[in-house]
């Protein structure tokens, strides 16, 4: 069972990102991302995965420590439930660089790749993201 819910993190994640990658401008996706609740299938995962072990969790999230985090990643479980939640959460931000992106009227053809590169490496590419939307800001007149 674990497995399974490991896997379906990303699955119910990934038409998501196909929607902002491949057809950004497509009205439905529009219509689709501007519901933050598109989270909400990674989030319902992680809980199914977090019951089991949450006393285990709470001690490390309460109590964080490096041997404490090395126990609970011990447990296939956790190992999942870490996942579903980098999943959710790369999706909410992706979500987020989305919309910014699509408000800053920026290039799909810069954004695609940019948003592939986010779900990959998050860390990484947000500030990449931060200071391209700083220059189009920059470009976009203020309102009247």
């Amino acid at each position: 069972m674990t497995s399974l819910l490991f896997d379906l993190a990303f699955y119910v994640a990934a038409p998501f990102w196909v929607l902002m990658v491949l057809a950004p401008r497509w009205p439905v996706t529009e219509r689709i991302m501007a519901s933050p609740a598109v989270v909400l299938p990674g989030v319902a995962i992680w809980l199914v995965l977090a019951v089991p072990i949450f006393p285990e969790l709470w001690t490390a999230v309460t109590s964080p420590s490096l041997e404490v985090l090395r126990d609970l990643v011990a447990d296939d479980r956790a190992i999942a439930l870490l996942w579903a939640q980098i999943i959710a959460w790369d999706l909410f931000l992706g979500r987020w660089v989305y919309l910014e992106s699509r408000k800053l009227d920026m290039h799909p053809l810069l954004m695609g790749p940019l948003l592939v590169a986010l779900v990959l490496l998050s860390p990484v590419v947000l500030p990449v993201f931060l200071a391209l939307r700083t220059r189009a800001r920059r470009k976009v007149p203020l309102p009247a």
